[in-house]
């Protein structure tokens, strides 16, 4: 690994030993604890023969111990294998049965798991809890018995073997190298000092932590974030109670979070007073609805930012500033902004792949500075106009072909929306023998709307849409199934239908 990212958390952490570095639950914890905490693991790590390249499996979750568990495993060279405390217990065991890990760090509820305890054993793991209370630390449970022969091979040059957030389809993972990942968090920090020296000091206002650290956006903005000096406070999921006390606790002036959690600050009624403080709030991971940003604006006059990015790129490469707001928030309302200092985008052709003019609807290609004269194809449809506004239009491995039309749920789910009733909507295709696939919908409704059927949504909809693009089935839901960063899972949609037999409406 360059040393420069190592070099960095090593030199923040000595900075102001003694003051406040995480807070979670109003509770703080030192820069000195993170320090302790990471040489405890590093000393149980080396002692066990496992250096550089070595994959060591974190179940992480948003709490204190999993910073330094983070932090050691990136600045020692040793790569991080995201593991997703969000899934069965049996799902979780299975994931690490194959994975093969010589070694598995995790918090003392996920330990309690009989069926973690069992794999750890079977593959001879070494197991080591993460302790967030009283104070950070890292403790031996079991010393590992299994032979380097059948574990994981080295992983050399990946700091992060990442896993993806599962909204398609089942989560993949997608091997993140160093340099990468180094060099998008310090093309952030060039970015935000106008291309001048980060001045290393530890700063006053805390950052917020809302999205989950197993997920590249959080873990991106947590490392980030002791980059940079400054403290963390660690949401271990977002609540409006929660967003409420840390935003009259610290008053940031900046915060991320997904367009759920700005939907349910909206729903909620939070005093307009409440989010004074903020500059901004930045969102991603999923799609910004252009009537929720519209609603949200008008109420509290706080931007939103919108972003792109994907695990691949180890963050954002298109984005919303401050500036640009101001001028365009109006006029390009729906875009997730233009391209990030050091990246550039274009959209080619579905068939040839060659590039096409503004205004056409295609594939996204991105070429940053960590891959010099290489365009990555993303699986995203988008366009990007004169101005460089970059409009995302769905997936192209999202698009349901229905005979021989092409669907793109995006724009379908988009008419939903405009029901008064709904509160959002998910578009899934399913394998048809005639057709080759349909388009069937789930809907969530708003609480304490009015009466209203899945054939009447259907119906409103139809008047909007060409009949190749009407749903063949409509499932009303109390909740749409979403993944831990809040973004709705197309996946379990999708299974909610193959499980159920739902009259057809079209």
């Amino acid at each position: 690994m360059s040393l420069g990212l190592a070099e960095r958390i090593t030199t923040v952490l000595a900075l102001e030993p003694g003051k406040g570095a995480i807070e979670f639950n109003g509770a703080w914890h030192s820069w000195e604890e993170i320090r302790d905490a990471m040489r405890q693991l590093d000393d149980l790590l080396t002692s066990a023969g496992l250096g550089e390249g070595t994959p060591i499996g974190i179940i992480l979750r948003n709490r204190p111990a999993h910073f330094p568990a983070l932090l050691e495993v990136l600045a020692s060279g040793r790569c991080v294998v995201t593991i997703n405390p969000f899934q069965p217990a049996e799902k979780l065991a299975n994931d690490i049965r194959k994975l093969r890990l010589r070694a598995i760090v995790a918090d003392a509820q996920d330990w309690a798991l009989p069926e973690l305890g069992q794999v750890v054993r079977e593959l001879g793991s070494l197991a080591i809890r993460a302790d967030s209370a009283p104070t950070l630390g890292m403790s031996l449970l079991a010393p590992g018995s299994g032979t380097a022969d059948g574990f994981h091979e080295p992983m050399h040059g990946t700091c992060i073997l990442m896993l993806t957030s599962g909204t398609t389809g089942p989560a993949k993972r997608i091997r993140l190298p160093f340099k990468h990942f180094e060099r998008a968090i310090f093309d952030a920090e060039y970015y935000e000092t106008k291309g001048g020296a980060m001045k290393l000091q530890i700063k006053d206002t805390p950052a917020v932590l809302a999205t989950p650290l197993v997920h590249i956006g959080g873990m991106y903005a947590a490392v980030a974030a002791v980059a940079s000096a400054r403290p963390t406070v660690i949401l271990e999921k977002f609540s409006v109670a929660e967003f409420r006390r840390v935003l009259a606790a610290y008053g940031p002036k900046l915060i991320a979070l997904p367009p759920t959690a700005v939907r349910m600050i909206l729903d909620a009624g939070v005093p307009r007073e409440e989010l004074a403080c903020l500059r901004a709030i930045r969102t991603g991971s999923a799609p910004l609805d252009p009537a929720l940003q519209e609603s949200f604006e008008s109420h509290y006059d706080v931007p939103l930012l919108d972003a792109y990015g994907a695990t691949e790129f180890a963050g954002a490469v298109a984005g919303w500033t401050l500036k640009d707001h101001q001028l365009h928030s109006k006029t390009k309302r729906g875009s997730v902004g233009r391209a990030q200092p050091g990246c550039q985008l274009r959209v080619v052709a579905l068939d040839t792949f060659e590039p096409v003019p503004c205004g056409t609807v295609g594939l996204l290609e991105v070429k940053t500075s960590q891959d010099a004269g290489a365009w990555m194809r993303t699986t995203d449809l988008a366009e990007i106009d004169a101005d460089g506004f970059v409009f995302i239009r769905g997936r192209a491995d999202d698009a349901i072909v229905r005979g021989g039309f092409k669907v793109l749920p995006r724009e379908v789910e988009a008419i939903f929306r405009k029901h008064p009733a709904v509160k959002d909507a998910c578009v899934v295709g399913l394998p048809d023998t005639r057709l080759g696939a349909v388009p069937v919908v789930a809907i969530e409704l708003l609480e304490d709307s009015a009466a209203v059927t899945a054939d009447e949504l259907v119906n409103f909809a139809r008047k909007d849409l060409v009949s190749y693009q009407v749903p063949v089935q409509a499932m009303i839901v109390q909740a749409l199934p979403r993944t831990p960063s809040l973004k709705v899972s197309q996946h379990e949609v999708r299974n909610l239908f193959l499980s159920a037999q739902q009259p057809q409406v079209a």
